[in-house]
């Protein structure tokens, strides 16, 4: 079957315009020249279907602070960056775009969607549709039963303990994020089932930590089949709308119109920034926590030990020791919250390579300088 096979539901790509990469397998995303990055970021649902995650109602204002006293020129310059906001106590301290982004514009999350998955897994535990995070995850995905992901639990799932194998090299074609998605005939099995069903065991469950977007979808999966309802519709109800973003967001489909889960979801920089500020604020929306209480202190926490020092997984999260925590995507997109100075920074970029040791320690010294400004 085709990897972009349509659900009704999906939104159908727009014709190619000039200057936009095509996209026959979503692979390909991962060895897009720099041009074709800046652009696709940026157009990703013109080119690959999407669902639509619709906003409305009130708009959670965003009101201007206090200029924050900082030169961002040179790093926006080197690292490739499209959006950039920084928030403190609701109020934009800073707001800047490049790369031909503006602020009507919605710029893709790549990994940034696994952090609005796992609280949507809250979601459906407040609303009584998931049990619990130590049920096992073959009550709502029975298909997984008799193989690596038998008696792993919701936990496990959500903190990557499962120890089931996984190859997540960005710059490997024949790796599983590459493979993933890779059109195949599945029996008429959903193909993310299909796929993560045939892995092997490679430890056992809640014993090693291992990173695998496939895993997420997994986790949306569950979702979906928890709920009866797909990711963006729940989105859309849970936070989307009853937060007050100010646009329509975009999430990815698969060949069976489910949404990738781990990647992929489009939405405007101010909008990103109002997800960071949700978090802020304890997932309270019209005076009621959408989430079980103390969800995001066990979500923002470390739960797995990744072998990095001063860092650690969460709920899919990443947690540092300092207290703060980041939703982290490839190519350099990222939402950090800094709870001690009640300050989001939103990073959305385009990096020449899909993650490295190089860019990652720019962007840490940048957000050290972003502290500095702020405590001044």
């Amino acid at each position: 079957m085709a990897v972009f096979a349509l659900s009704a539901c999906a939104l159908q790509p727009e014709p190619h315009s000039d200057g936009l990469p095509r996209l026959e397998r979503p692979s390909e995303v991962l060895f897009w020249s720099q041009t074709e990055r800046e652009a696709g970021f940026r157009a990703m649902e013109r080119i690959a279907p999407h669902r639509t995650v619709a906003a409305g109602g009130d708009v959670r204002a965003l009101p201007p602070g206090a200029p924050l006293d900082l030169d961002v020129d040179a790093f926006m310059e080197a690292e490739k960056v499209a959006g950039l906001l920084v928030l403190q106590d609701g109020r934009v301290r800073l707001e800047r775009y490049g790369l031909d982004f503006g602020p009507e514009g919605r710029w893709t999350s790549f990994s940034v969607a696994k952090s609005l998955t796992s609280t949507l897994v809250g979601a459906a535990i407040a609303d009584g549709h998931i049990e619990s995070l130590e049920t096992p995850i073959t009550r709502y995905l029975p298909e997984l039963a008799g193989g690596a992901y038998d008696g792993v639990t919701v936990r496990q799932l959500l903190t990557m303990t499962s120890g089931a194998a996984w190859n997540e090299d960005y710059t490997d074609a024949n790796s599983d994020v590459a493979r993933f998605f890779e059109p195949r005939e599945t029996g008429g099995m959903d193909p993310t089932l299909y796929y993560m069903r045939g892995l092997a065991r490679a430890a056992e469950p809640g014993t090693r930590w291992h990173y695998s977007s496939g895993e997420t979808n997994l986790v949306g999966l569950l979702v979906s089949r928890a709920t009866g309802r797909t990711l963006a519709d729940y989105l859309s109800e849970k936070i989307w709308r009853s937060y007050g973003m100010e646009r329509d967001a975009a999430w990815m489909v698969d060949a069976a119109g489910q949404e990738a889960a781990g990647c992929c979801l489009m939405a405007s920089l101010s909008d990103w920034g109002r997800v960071g500020q949700l978090v802020l604020e304890d997932g309270v929306v019209d005076g009621r926590s959408i989430l079980p209480e103390g969800w995001f202190d066990e979500a923002t926490s470390r739960q797995a030990d990744i072998g990095v020092p001063g860092m650690g997984y969460g709920y899919q999260w990443w947690t540092f020791d300092d207290g703060t925590f980041a939703a982290r995507g490839i190519f350099g997109q990222m939402i950090h919250i800094d709870p001690e100075r009640r300050a989001v920074v939103v990073i959305l970029s385009a990096w020449p390579v899909a993650t490295g040791n190089a860019r990652s320690a720019a962007r840490n010294a940048f957000l050290a300088r972003v502290a500095a400004a702020l405590d001044e």
